[in-house]
């Protein structure tokens, strides 16, 4: 049965809500509405293969005269990345004071050649990928995970590879640490983020 899920943001005004199909793969949908750095809107896509390993991803995102769209299909030759564009992003976030955006999509899809994953900015599910990959969830104390991720920046939709770290450190608690930040999650026995620090939290749906 598809399941539902509902974070509530803790680092600015907004909310996730996904609904996930666990079959042979792992297939969800979601949306995100948050207000910073601009009040946005971004809807989701995501399917993952049987070995976990993510196939696709699509993310579109919108706001006040501008939205953006960003496709990111995984294949035998590597990543193919597609983009779409319209209004003035640029110009949004000018008006409130914050700096421009960088252009969807990434330039060189080389870079993405050893991601195995997925991260979409602002999400707390995202981070459940590699756990369930790589079987951290229930895990005893284990050493550290060096992975690369596709990492789509919100709202700019920018894609960069990024590296991440992941940690086991006992049932329910995982190490997690992107550049200088460092954190430890909180996930539930099939290793969907249950509290990401300074996140997000989700709500017990019964």
């Amino acid at each position: 049965m598809p399941r539902s899920l509902f974070w509530s943001r803790t680092d600015t005004a907004g909310a996730e809500h996904a609904v996930l199909d666990d079959g042979a793969g792992f297939a969800a949908h979601g949306t995100q509405l948050a207000v910073d750095p601009i009040p946005y809107t971004c809807r989701y896509r995501l399917v993952t293969g049987s070995d976990g390993a993510t196939t696709s991803l699509a993310v579109e995102v919108e706001g006040a005269g501008w939205s953006r769209s960003v496709r990111l299909e995984r294949g035998a030759d590597g990543w193919r990345v597609r983009t779409g564009e319209q209004g003035d992003l640029d110009a949004a976030l000018r008006a409130v004071g914050q700096p421009p955006a960088g252009l969807p999509g990434i330039e060189d899809t080389d870079r993405l050649h050893a991601a195995l994953d997925v991260d979409l900015g602002g999400s707390a599910l995202f981070n459940s990928l590699p756990i369930r990959r790589l079987g951290l969830a229930g895990a005893a104390s284990s050493t550290e995970h060096r992975i690369t991720v596709a990492w789509v920046l919100v709202p700019s939709l920018e894609v960069v590879a990024g590296e991440q770290v992941y940690t086991a450190l006992g049932p329910g608690r995982v190490g997690f640490t992107s550049d200088t930040f460092r954190t430890e999650l909180e996930v539930d026995g099939e290793g969907l983020v249950r509290h990401y620090p300074g996140l997000a939290d989700r709500a017990d749906l019964g």
